[in-house]
């Protein structure tokens, strides 16, 4: 007896790769459910000021893709969501999604901003990747969909107040506050908000949950210093949405840096301190951002340490020459100790091509971390029974012939979740696993098999 597909699909991430799976699918007419950890879709993209080589503005190509699939008749989107429990097999998985509680009233509420423009409360923001703060109710960033708050209970001063006044909190009594509360006209404030568990049936699921950088404390000859950035923070401070509006100050003192050194491959290519392989998109992001420097700061000066230049898209090659003609110095050697010296970060590496030492008094230095799975991806992984290689990301079926394929049929990748790889090539991977979701779906029924081991 043949067993009926539920032709619906779960997509878990809501990066470029995740959205551009649930478009496609959702275009080809069947359900898809969105499901987004963080407050908002858009993952790292609209992080960044420009995107190489063509230097578009990255939210100008996002946002009207984010505003679309939340608005998508056959989109059901879920931010601030995590996937709990997964059975079942191909054509017929089971789900548990938790729906965290925002603390807001998401049909109330209008997206005035009253809330985070008066909340008292400052935290680091995680957008911002830690060079500016935010509130503790608060929307990620202005283009953010859905574009309405969520309460940060670890940071809330009414949910301390709480604990409290419960007992489960010692020490002095810190204040009630409620602001948001009292502010908001039109009493979207739900305090009693619980987490939600959510079952839903779908046939096929695509993992599509992106990267993280690899923390800069794992290189520990490279000095812990407010001037000395990853390349997301840099990101932010290039961005003209950024804290600074585009305007490149260093976070220690607010002047503008004359002199920038770029340091390639911090981690990747390296598995004393990071990783054993190539991070792919370093080098291109790198040079695009000495670029922007240099046009941010015409009369600064730009360093750029590496190892090999990999520049293999289209256009790549064309884009570093570029770079190179508008006055960026290629420096061919690693970088051995960076130090803070008074106003100056001193900056010692190799060039091998003329074979000398140098040293660099910067004012500013930007690490081209490695590339990693995003934070939880493993625990994902064994909540789906997916095997993951020996970095960490998604294991294929076949590098070769079965790319987007997973250990589990019906559960499929895309995008930096099943490895380094740049945006074309994250948008083609979301496009070829809809493909992927849409071919099992035709296929309509087979016989009965056994469930996910979970």
């Amino acid at each position: 007896m043949s067993e009926e597909f539920v032709k619906r699909a779960l997509v878990i991430g809501g990066g470029i790769a995740g959205i551009q799976a649930a478009l496609d699918v959702a275009d080809a007419g069947y359900e898809v459910i969105l499901v987004e950890r963080s407050p908002s879709i858009g993952g790292h993209m609209v992080q960044y000021a420009e995107v190489f080589p063509t230097l578009d503005c990255p939210q100008c190509i996002m946002t009207p893709r984010m505003v679309e699939i939340a608005q998508h008749q056959n989109v059901r989107l879920m931010t601030y969501a995590e996937v709990q429990k997964v059975t079942g097999s191909a054509g017929n998985f089971e789900v548990e999604i938790v729906q965290k509680a925002r603390k807001v009233d998401m049909k109330k509420c209008t997206g005035c901003g009253t809330c985070w423009q008066k909340c008292p409360e400052k935290v680091v923001s995680e957008f911002n990747a830690g060079v500016a703060k935010r509130t503790a109710v608060y929307i990620p960033f202005p283009q953010a969909v859905p574009a309405k708050p969520v309460i940060d209970i670890e940071h809330c001063r009414y949910t301390h107040y709480q604990e409290y006044m419960a007992g489960k909190k010692e020490g002095k009594k810190p204040p009630e506050c409620r602001i948001c509360e009292k502010l908001c006209p039109v009493d979207a404030i739900d305090w009693d908000q619980k987490d939600e568990i959510i079952c839903e049936k779908v046939g096929a699921i695509v993992v599509a949950t992106g990267f993280d950088l690899m923390p800069m404390a794992n290189i520990p000859e490279y000095a812990a210093d407010p001037d000395v950035l990853n390349g997301i923070q840099f990101e932010r401070l290039l961005s003209p949405g950024g804290p600074t509006a585009g305007v490149v100050t260093r976070p220690s003192d607010g002047k503008i840096p004359t002199e920038v050194v770029f340091v390639s491959c911090c981690g990747s290519r390296d598995p004393e301190h990071g990783v054993p392989y190539c991070s792919r998109v370093c080098c291109m992001y790198l040079a695009k951002q000495a670029l922007l420097y240099k046009h941010a700061v015409p009369d600064g000066q730009a360093y750029i340490f590496y190892i090999d230049t990999r520049s293999t898209g289209k256009g790549y090659e064309e884009f570093i020459q570029r770079v190179v003609g508008e006055g960026v110095l290629y420096l061919r050697g690693k970088v051995s100790k960076i130090y803070r010296d008074g106003e100056k970060l001193r900056v010692y590496g190799a060039d091998t091509l003329s074979g000398k030492r140098v040293e660099i008094a910067a004012d500013m230095v930007v690490l081209g971390m490695a590339v990693m799975p995003s934070e939880g991806t493993n625990k994902l992984l064994n909540k789906l029974g997916v095997s993951a290689d020996e970095t960490g990301f998604v294991l294929e079926s076949h590098t070769k012939f079965r790319p987007l394929e997973t250990s589990v049929e019906g559960i499929f990748v895309a995008g930096m979740a099943q490895g380094p790889k740049d945006i074309p090539d994250s948008v083609a991977q979301g496009s070829a696993a809809a493909a992927r979701v849409l071919t099992l779906f035709a296929q309509g029924s087979r016989s009965p098999k056994e469930s996910v081991r979970v």
